[in-house]
């Protein structure tokens, strides 16, 4: 069996736990065109779990998750953990955790919504089953169940 080498970061952060597949929708959600080209990003696709049988890894130098990042991660994979790293050694690891509201995550697919209008107001899902995750839109109640194609 040969052994799964990836580059350690000084200081950042590393998503473990992400559902198989989905590393790259993490990547979208992260904003990586947007990092340092210094930065060190590593992504491990298809890996064995114990846990989850497969999984994807996500690991980015120089970066710390705003809470929003968090939110948008725990709807497209609720599975994932995420470790702070300082000078090479994990200093804060927590499981992502799904809030009972979702504000400035998604878009609503609804382009009626008072949200999609050119109003200042941000969209605001409530969280109305957790497994499978079902949102619902705060102003005209459209349920969303595809976060991927609804990232704000």
């Amino acid at each position: 069996m040969r052994e799964l080498k990836i580059t350690p970061i000084r200081n950042g952060t590393v998503i473990d736990h992400i559902g198989n597949g989905l590393a790259l929708d993490v990547l979208k959600i992260l904003g990586v065109r947007e990092l340092d080209r210094d930065s060190t990003v590593s992504v491990a696709l298809h890996v064995r779990s114990g846990k989850l049988g497969w999984k994807d890894i996500v690991k980015v130098e120089g970066v710390e998750l705003s809470p929003r990042a968090v939110n948008a991660i725990a709807l497209i994979a609720p599975t994932a953990t995420i470790s702070i790293i300082r000078d090479y050694r994990v200093r804060e690891k927590r499981a992502v955790d799904l809030p009972a509201r979702i504000v400035g995550v998604l878009r609503c697919p609804n382009p009626n919504c008072i949200s999609n209008q050119p109003e200042p107001l941000e969209s605001e899902f409530e969280v109305a089953a957790r497994r499978p995750t079902v949102l619902v839109c705060a102003f005209c109640e459209r349920r969303v169940t595809d976060f991927v194609r609804h990232l704000a």
